[in-house]
Parts: C-alpha cells; sequence; structure tokens
C-alpha cells in the first residue's frame, strides 16, 4: 500500500471512531433523560398513590367539605391519566394546589389535625413533594447535559445528522413566581 492510502485509511478510521464516540455520547444523555424523567412518573404515581388513603381519612372529619375533596380526587386523576412531561407539570400544579386548599380547611379541623393517621400521611405527601422537586431537578440536569452535547462540536454534526432537537426543561409555573398572600 502507497503512504497516502494508508493514511487516508487511518484518519477515515479516527474521524469513523470519533463519530460513533460522539454518538454513544448523544444517546446516552438521551437515555439518561428518559431514565430522570421515569423517576419524575415514580415519584408523582408515589404521591397520588397516597392521595386515596388521605381523602378517606378526612372525609369523616369533613362531610362539609365535598368541594375540596372533589378537586384532590380529579387532580389525583389527571395525574394518573398523564402522559409526557407537559401533561405531568400541568396536573402536578392542579394537585399540589387542591392539596394546599385541603389543608388550608383541615385547619378548620383540630381534631384531625391530631388525627395520627392524617399526620402521617401529610408527611409523606410532604416527602413526594420534595422528591418530585429532586426528581425535576435531576431531570433538568440531563436536559440540560443533553442539549450541550447536541448543540456543541462535533455532537451537533451528529445530532443534525440524526435529526436530534435539543429539549424544554421543566419551568416553574406562573403563579410559582407570585409570593403568595398570607393573612392570620
Amino acid at each position: 500500500m502507497k503512504k497516502g492510502t494508508i493514511a487516508a485509511v487511518a484518519v477515515s478510521a479516527v474521524l469513523l471512531l470519533g463519530a460513533i464516540a460522539t454518538y454513544n455520547s448523544v444517546m446516552s444523555a438521551r437515555i439518561a433523560i428518559d431514565a430522570q424523567y421515569g423517576q419524575i412518573e415514580n415519584q408523582v404515581q408515589r404521591r397520588a398513590d397516597l392521595i386515596p388513603n388521605l381523602i378517606s381519612t378526612v372525609k369523616g372529619y369533613m362531610r362539609h367539605e365535598e368541594k375540596v375533596l372533589n378537586e384532590v380526587t380529579s387532580a389525583r386523576a389527571r395525574i394518573v391519566g398523564a402522559h409526557s412531561a407537559e401533561e405531568i407539570a400541568a396536573a402536578n400544579g392542579q394537585l399540589t394546589g387542591a392539596l394546599g386548599r385541603l389543608i388550608a380547611v383541615a385547619e378548620n379541623y383540630p381534631s384531625l389535625k391530631a388525627d395520627a393517621h392524617f399526620t402521617e400521611l401529610m408527611r409523606e405527601i410532604s416527602g413526594s413533594e420534595n422528591r418530585i422537586a429532586v426528581a425535576r431537578r435531576d431531570y433538568n440536569e440531563a436536559i440540560l447535559n443533553y442539549n450541550t452535547a447536541i448543540g456543541t462540536f462535533p455532537g451537533n454534526i451528529v445530532a443534525r445528522v440524526m435529526g436530534y432537537r435539543s429539549m424544554t426543561q421543566f419551568v416553574a409555573e406562573e403563579s410559582a413566581h407570585h409570593v403568595p398572600e398570607v393573612t392570620f
């Protein structure tokens, strides 16, 4: 073989190996997004699974608060039926709001607040909220890594060839940007 042919084969092999490594890096980043999205679904489902127990616990105390209980129940149903990150985010916001109204109404029932089962469920739901926040943060970090991989050289070339597009992170709802009014 001629030196020029050997050099061309070597350069081609290096370019091919570089393209494969870049492709694997982009795919790894995309797989990490899917895994983190699964964690969000997992934590949202965990919280949704606690809601029926919470509803049955408070029903005996809150016979006249049917509207609030229905809001929580329907918000839970929307979470269970959500199929995308956007749907989960919207349903999660509705459930968080409904739970907030439930907690506000529960303030009017001292015996409910003293109920050990209610207290434990609220602790579990609060823990779930924290887990959801961590899962969202990890998901956003995975999207950042993916978007960086497909937005920088040589990943941008592989992304363009493979048709990969940047992804959108979870963002806070508009209502989260406003300070809530607290009255005593």
